[in-house]
């Protein structure tokens, strides 16, 4: 099996941490269906929760499996056209290629081009945006055994310039893993673990330390923690807290096939009498 992607290194604790909690949204749904042909369609719309705005996007999706080809075409309410090209085993296998191109007619248009490879030892990654800069970002994880190393570079092709660069370590076992990175310059740090205690119940947490903060004006480490317990087949709950006292709950049951609802809330413990709370759901089908 490949090593994880440099932005996966941390994946199962960012997901423990941010995935899953409804509250950032007052109300959105998601429909998604399969043709029998096998194209795919996805619409998805959600209200904004400073003005009650809804921004909404439809998705079509067709995959060639006998070529690898895969097609995605999607339209938003910003009139943004939005198609992505993946080619999987391009010229060598376990070699992917992506052309994605965004166009809002009249007011901007954008383009870039991927490259991922992935072997057991090493995956690689290449992002090039051919329309601003233009700019190159890649990054590569190397495993050996249960342990993954890997680095980060952007650099503005235009002016010859590196814009950014991170690193990580990681360390998985089956049941807990966790991980060391460096970002912004190796200038943030974070380090985070993961741990499943039960078939039922799994823990994480995530300390954050920004070198550059001015400690005299405000805290520079941010720690924030989470818990999810499976109730049953269909059901789950997650409970988040971070040392900023934002604390965040969501509950997730699947009410038939193919349809799943979501409800979220998060509360300031610091300002409890103040408006700043926030509910939302989700409403989920497929078919």
């Amino acid at each position: 099996m490949a090593p994880p992607a440099f932005s996966d290194i941390s994946k199962n604790q960012n997901g423990l941490l941010n995935k899953d909690f409804y509250h950032a949204n007052p109300a959105s749904i998601e429909i998604s269906t399969v043709a029998p042909n096998g194209v795919s369609f996805t619409t998805k719309g959600k209200t904004s929760p400073k003005d009650g705005s809804v921004a909404a996007n439809i998705e079509a999706k067709f995959a060639d499996k006998a070529t690898g080809l895969t097609l995605t075409q999607g339209w938003n309410t910003a009139n943004a056209l939005d198609t992505k090209v993946e080619l999987t085993d391009a010229l060598t296998p376990g070699l992917k290629a992506e052309v994605v191109t965004s166009l809002i007619p009249g007011a901007s248009q954008g383009a870039k081009f991927n490259l991922i490879f992935n072997n057991p030892s090493v995956t690689a990654r290449a992002f090039f945006d051919l329309v601003k800069g233009p700019s190159f970002i890649g990054d590569a994880t190397f495993g050996y055994e249960n342990f993954t190393a890997g680095a980060e570079v952007g650099y503005d092709i235009s002016s010859g310039k590196v814009t950014r660069y991170s690193a990580a370590l990681g360390f998985a076992q089956p049941i807990y893993n966790v991980s060391v990175t460096a970002t912004s310059n190796l200038s943030v740090f974070s380090a985070a673990y993961y741990h499943k205690v039960s078939p039922v119940t799994e823990v994480g947490a995530k300390a954050t330390w920004d070198s550059k903060a001015d400690a005299a004006a405000g805290k520079s480490v941010g720690i924030e923690t989470a818990v999810k317990h499976v109730l049953d087949s269909s059901a789950f709950v997650k409970a988040k807290v971070a040392d900023s006292g934002i604390a965040a709950v969501s509950y997730n049951q699947v009410l038939r096939p193919g349809v799943k609802l979501g409800l979220g809330a998060s509360f300031d413990a610091l300002k409890l009498s103040e408006p700043v709370h926030k509910l939302g759901w989700t409403l989920t089908f497929s078919a």
